[in-house]
């Protein structure tokens, strides 16, 4: 079956999250999104600029350690990397912010008390 073409970020989105359908690939791309997060803090504010290398070490790391083992199938960012970082990053902040589910639920992807949450 051909891959669809998405065309805006709004119609990407609801893919992206059914590709992250287990909890578990989405937890491990909450830590990677977070220790981006943790060293673009700890390089500005130290100075330690070559840190930034580390970030997409980080985060693309835990993401395609997710995709292999836990998800099994093939990170978006091959296919819409761009769209895929920002959606990264939009998952995570609706997860710590509690806001996940019905995104989730509106994709299609089965939820529980533990996929709405990071830190589950």
């Amino acid at each position: 079956m051909a891959e669809r073409t998405y065309k805006t970020f709004t119609d990407f989105f609801p893919y992206y999250l059914r590709e992250h359908a287990k909890p578990g690939t989405r937890q491990f791309h909450y830590v990677g999104t977070a220790l981006v997060i943790l060293i673009a803090l700890w390089a500005v504010f130290s100075g330690t600029w070559w840190a930034l290398f580390l970030m997409p070490v980080a985060g693309y790391f835990f993401a395609w350690v997710s995709h292999a083992f836990v998800e099994r199938n093939k990170p978006a960012t091959f296919t819409y990397p761009l769209w895929s970082l920002a959606a990264d990053f939009r998952m995570f902040f609706l997860a710590v912010s509690g806001r996940l589910g019905p995104h989730l639920e509106a994709a299609g992807v089965r939820t529980g008390s533990e996929a709405d949450s990071p830190a589950a």
